[in-house]
């Protein structure tokens, strides 16, 4: 039970420490966890859509959890490494941040096998086979990339902490947590390759089933190993590879129970097609984890304190702000669907629907950001110069979600009609947003935690921005710039609706624009652009 004395003088001090003693992790996860499906339910029992809300939310709310495993697993590291000490903590946020780039470059393993999946799933004529030949591409590839990249890693691990800003002993903590890490990195790409699979065959369930219990094993390893066995920084470590290694195997098992759908051997066409959205998509990814690791990096030379702080809020804002992204699985699934069936206008419904839902989650998670404020610092560090820097950080971080909101679904959207060059694009223009007030910061210390979160702001402005004008492009041309994954090139950009005669091989009124008799000597001409 809480008890604050509204009356004496030591509140708010002793209120908050009371919601500390009660807010235990696990119970800051379902009250978010709560609040975000509340919101959902809301809205689909309220909203005269009703079919299209519950496939929405049929598709959301699972992947909710599949969504937070990762940044779970970072949290987790982040609630029990804090109570060792201010070295372990801002050693473990200068391994985590380069982890996370690390990890980002390959989730294109996800996110294209999830469209490609969807829309081999949903085309006409379409075999199990096909979908299990995308999905082998993407296990052989995870496995291959996913053993170069932990080596490299493994090597670089020292240049990438000193690059960081980390020196003595927070320089030692973290480049052992990320060799230790780097051995999880294969285990963590196929559980990407695993979870596109069943995302793209509209199955989050699963998913959730499993990102739920790589957690638990997670937190019981690494409680076990910190604290029971006193490993520390580094027991820490091995707890998360060993749920990255179980994971992957929950998820392989999955996928051969898929049937005719289970993975099968690639041949060179899907190796070639995933390595080639690979491209696309990890120029992208970069673009991406390169302004959170610059953040990093600034705040680093603002002191021990500061960055301890913005460890503790930033972890908190990425796994609320990745909430988010659950709706921008159904968008990607349901948009891919809608494009193979050739129905583009149930594509254009599905997309404003999600960005509605979107902006209101957003909305609600600012609130639940600078809720949390209150109390989730003294979760995390006994500290109290890092609970204060802390607190600035999630008050300032709670204005951005619902730019985070817009952002994150924007990019389902844009993954679910497969134009992948345009992601590159903006994301490499919206660092143009976050740059300025970025070097200001670096320059002008005083401008601290706030400074760098409205730097953060102004790149997902920026990136929502630039998304948003592609995703309109394709509808103001009546339907879909884009036709099946493998013919996913730009068609013509005639922006009249096409007479009647000008159509090719007797294409019937409203069908999709591409199919037919010389539709991919017209693709192969027409260039990407944004």
């Amino acid at each position: 039970m809480l008890n604050c004395d509204l009356t004496g003088a030591r509140f708010p001090e002793g209120c908050l420490r009371n919601l500390s003693d009660w807010l235990t992790p696990r119970r800051a996860w379902l009250v978010c966890l709560g609040c975000v499906t509340l919101c959902t339910l809301v809205a689909v029992t309220v909203n005269p859509r009703r079919a299209l809300d519950r496939r929405i939310a049929l598709l959301a709310v699972p992947a909710l959890g599949s969504i937070a495993a990762e940044p779970l697993y970072n949290l987790v590291d982040t609630a029990i490494v804090g109570h060792l000490g201010r070295a372990p903590l801002d050693s473990l946020a200068i391994a985590t941040s380069a982890l996370a780039v690390v990890a980002w470059v390959s989730i294109f393993l996800s996110t294209a096998t999830t469209s490609t999946v969807a829309r081999l799933a949903a085309a006409t004529g379409s075999t199990g086979a096909a979908v299990g030949r995308a999905v082998g591409a993407a296990y052989v590839i995870a496995l291959a990339w996913g053993t170069a990249v932990a080596a490299a890693l493994a090597l670089a691990a020292p240049w990438a902490a000193q690059a960081l800003g980390a020196h003595g002993a927070v320089e030692v903590g973290a480049t052992g947590y990320l060799r230790i890490s780097a051995i999880g990195m294969p285990f963590l790409y196929l559980s990407y390759a695993g979870n596109g699979h069943l995302t793209g065959l509209a199955n989050t369930t699963r998913p959730l089933r499993i990102a739920v219990s790589a957690n638990i094993l997670n937190a019981a390893a690494e409680v076990t190993l910190v604290f029971g066995l006193h490993s520390g920084l580094r027991g820490s470590a091995w707890g998360t590879v060993a749920a990255q290694v179980a994971a992957a195997a929950w998820y392989a098992r999955a996928s051969w129970q898929q049937g005719p759908a289970r993975p099968r051997g690639p041949g060179r066409a899907e190796l070639a097609s995933l390595v080639r959205d690979g491209h696309q998509l990890s120029v992208r990814t970069i673009a991406l984890g390169l302004v959170p690791l610059a953040a990093t990096a600034i705040v680093a030379r603002l002191g021990p304190v500061q960055l301890g702080g913005y460890q503790v809020a930033y972890r908190l804002w990425y796994m609320l702000a990745l909430c988010l992204d659950a709706l921008a699985v159904p968008g990607q699934v349901y948009v891919s669907a809608s494009l193979g069936a050739g129905q583009p206008q149930e594509a254009r419904r599905t997309g404003r629907r999600v960005l509605v839902l979107g902006l209101a989650a957003g909305t609600a998670l600012a609130v639940i950001t600078a809720g949390l404020a209150l109390t989730a610092p003294f979760l995390f560090t006994s500290d109290p110069a890092i609970r204060h820097a802390a607190v600035i950080g999630l008050l300032a971080s709670a204005l951005t979600q619902p730019l985070a909101a817009i952002a994150y679904v924007l990019d389902g959207l844009i993954l679910g009609i497969g134009d992948y060059a345009a992601m590159r694009q903006a994301m490499i223009g919206a660092i143009i947003g976050f740059a300025p007030l970025a070097v200001l910061t670096a320059r002008f210390h005083w401008l601290g935690q706030p400074g760098i979160w409205a730097a953060l702001g102004l790149w997902l402005a920026t990136r929502s921005a630039l998304l948003g004008r592609r995703w309109a492009v394709p509808f103001r041309q009546n339907g879909p710039a884009y036709c099946s994954h493998h013919e996913s090139r730009r068609l013509p950009g005639n922006r009249s609706r096409p007479r009647r005669h000008q159509r090719r091989g007797g294409a019937a009124p409203g069908a999709w624009p591409g199919r037919g008799p010389g539709a991919s000597a017209r693709l192969r001409h027409q260039p990407d652009r944004l």
